[in-house]
């Protein structure tokens, strides 16, 4: 053979190495571009929070139960936000969380290949559906029908609101807790069979527990996504910023105002940009921000805590 008929190894190695690197060099800007936008985002929050503080004590802004950000007197209590956030947290979490783990074990222990393909896609379809729709379809459709079972329920109350919400966090939930039971190895399952248990004791009794972690951690991610609503609380749960008792059921039926839609009346006003009022919207997102990051590293902790390992 000839020397020239000999392929220069060393060269395609070489286009091949830069190739990777540059492949590398891609991939590491995607990353370090979601920590830069991160990071940018805490950055602007905390500069006009910090300006914010300067004029309102925290602890005012923490512990007063009015908020009055635009009326005279001026009153810069975040509490009836957070109450109201609360509210609708929970009253979501009721309607998701049962109906979101029930789905999920039809999914994937009871449902056929083909239910399967069908039913999971159209779940996910909830997802891609705008809030802001959620918002009317809450205002117009389910405010009307429940006033026929509470004749007192405002046009604008929680109630409706939780309900839109717990709809549109359901495929957050019933999706992570399928590929968590689905993680469960089919042995676990056998075993309980020979033990004679029915498919109803071995789903709740062995594929359940077995995939906890999973399940816990679309309960908290899901309930972070509830906090983090916006449009269809906006649209559907008013504006009414009052201290109540989230545990309270008469609360579910009037109007609250949340921590996110307090952030769209503040930014769609008439405020300055210099103005104390103003400057509260970004003290608001920074503490929702604050709040979603902590049930965040909840959820991770959860799941690195509980996690099974199978070999």
């Amino acid at each position: 053979m000839s020397q020239e008929s000999i392929p220069d190894l060393s060269r395609e190695r070489g286009g091949g190495w830069m190739k990777e690197q540059a492949i590398k060099a891609i991939f590491f800007s995607c990353a370090a571009l979601s920590i830069l936008t991160t990071v940018g985002i805490v950055l602007a929050l905390a500069g006009d929070a910090l300006t914010f503080f300067t004029r309102v004590s925290p602890v005012a802004f923490f512990t007063n139960t009015e908020w009055h950000p635009t009326i005279q007197p001026y009153s810069f209590g975040v509490l009836p936000l957070i109450a109201g956030t609360l509210i609708i947290t929970i009253g979501s979490a009721v309607i998701a969380l049962p109906l979101g783990v029930l789905t999920a074990i039809y999914l994937s222990e009871y449902a056929s290949d083909r239910m399967r393909s069908v039913l999971k896609p159209a779940l996910e379809i909830l997802a891609g559906i705008p809030t802001v729709v959620y918002g009317y379809f809450a205002l117009v459709y389910i405010t009307p029908a429940l006033s026929t079972v509470f004749p007192t329920i405002e046009t604008f109350n929680a109630l409706s609101a939780s309900i839109i919400v717990g709809i549109m966090i359901i495929p957050m939930v019933s999706s992570i807790s399928e590929d968590a039971m689905n993680s469960v190895p089919d042995s676990l399952r056998q075993a309980g069979y020979g033990l004679g248990a029915t498919k109803f004791e071995v789903s709740t009794g062995v594929v359940v527990p077995s995939a906890i972690s999973g399940i816990l951690s679309s309960f908290i991610l899901a309930l972070s996504r509830a906090i983090g609503e916006t449009m269809a609380v906006t649209i559907a749960a008013g504006r009414d910023a009052e201290l109540v008792n989230p545990f309270n059921p008469e609360a579910y039926l009037g109007s609250v105002e949340t921590m996110t839609a307090a952030m769209v009346e503040l930014g769609s006003s008439d405020v300055t940009g210099a103005s104390t009022a103003y400057k509260s919207l970004f003290a608001i997102g920074l503490t929702l921000f604050v709040i979603t990051l902590g049930m965040n590293m909840l959820s991770e902790w959860i799941s690195s805590r509980y996690r099974e390992v199978y070999e």
